[in-house]
């Protein structure tokens, strides 16, 4: 039996609109979930407690790492007094060929006696790995780990070897507590509603700056550098954002984390050392 032309149009019609539809509907029916068989480093979520001019975080992830694969995770509870808050870094770590890609974090020093990194990431299941492509399609929780530096900095240094550029940022005080307490107001936030990560709109990078702009309308425009995270330290550097003097090309080799500084993961004096030595 033959098919009229007009039959032939509606079936062609309805199959590309089923092709329109399902993907929109599968987007729709996802929901973030704290639930699931987390990677064992992601698996415990941070949380802060604020009492006037101090915070308790909850959480702080100091993990022992023997290997990027072999690892014993280690959380406890610190207190941080914001009277204390006076200086920031930005954290540039390139993990591929490819010069656009890299992850950024912020870490906060509290004198020359504390140090701890907040990084915003897409939260892993336990055997997962990341993948750029899969993060614009509601494939990972998004998750602020704060950290101690001899993890945060320490992994990425001295376990997977990368280049990591530790940027010293020009901020007033204030507003360095200010982002803070954004940040861990947000963690407070995810623990209670959990969301999803997505490789533009809500990554490493534009989150950070999202923080700062909800301070500061308008202090770091749009750019296609923050889609890609590894040209955000050369829009930092035109922002005003970084405290230099220097050319560009070379503050990223004075603020390049030397390896020798990270070598000893363990000692008391990690955060000081890889601030001592330049690249």
């Amino acid at each position: 039996m033959s098919v009229g032309p007009g039959r032939l149009y509606l079936a062609l019609g309805l199959a590309g609109l089923a092709v329109l539809v399902l993907p929109a509907v599968w987007w729709a029916v996802q929901r973030p979930s704290d639930d699931r068989e987390w990677q064992p480093n992601m698996a415990v979520l941070p949380w802060a407690e604020f009492t006037d001019s101090l915070v308790r975080v909850h959480n702080v992830r100091n993990t022992e790492y023997r290997s990027v694969t072999d690892y014993t995770p280690r959380y406890d509870d610190r207190v941080y007094d914001l009277r204390d808050l006076d200086a920031v870094w930005f954290v540039v770590e390139p993990f591929a060929e490819w010069h656009g890609v890299a992850h950024t974090f912020l870490t906060f020093g509290f004198g020359d006696r504390q140090f701890v990194s907040i990084s915003v990431e897409a939260r892993k299941e336990r055997g997962e790995e990341y993948n750029a492509l899969k993060g614009l399609f509601r494939r990972y929780e998004l998750m602020y780990v704060v950290a101690d530096e001899r993890d945060a900095i320490g992994l990425r240094v001295g376990v997977r070897g990368n280049d990591v550029f530790l940027y010293p940022m020009r901020a007033p005080v204030k507003r360095i507590r200010d982002v803070f307490v954004s940040m861990l107001e947000r963690a407070n936030a995810l623990r209670e509603a959990p969301r999803f990560y997505n490789t533009l709109t809500e990554n490493c990078t534009n989150t950070l700056a999202e923080h700062v702009n909800a301070l500061v309308p308008g202090r770091i425009p749009f750019s296609y550098r923050l889609f890609l995270p590894g040209y955000s330290d050369e829009l930092a550097y035109d922002l005003g954002l970084i405290d230099t003097d220097l050319p560009f090309e070379e503050a990223r080799r004075r603020f390049r984390i030397d390896p020798r500084g990270a070598a000893d993961r363990d000692a008391e004096d990690f955060s000081l050392r890889i601030r001592e030595l330049g690249g």
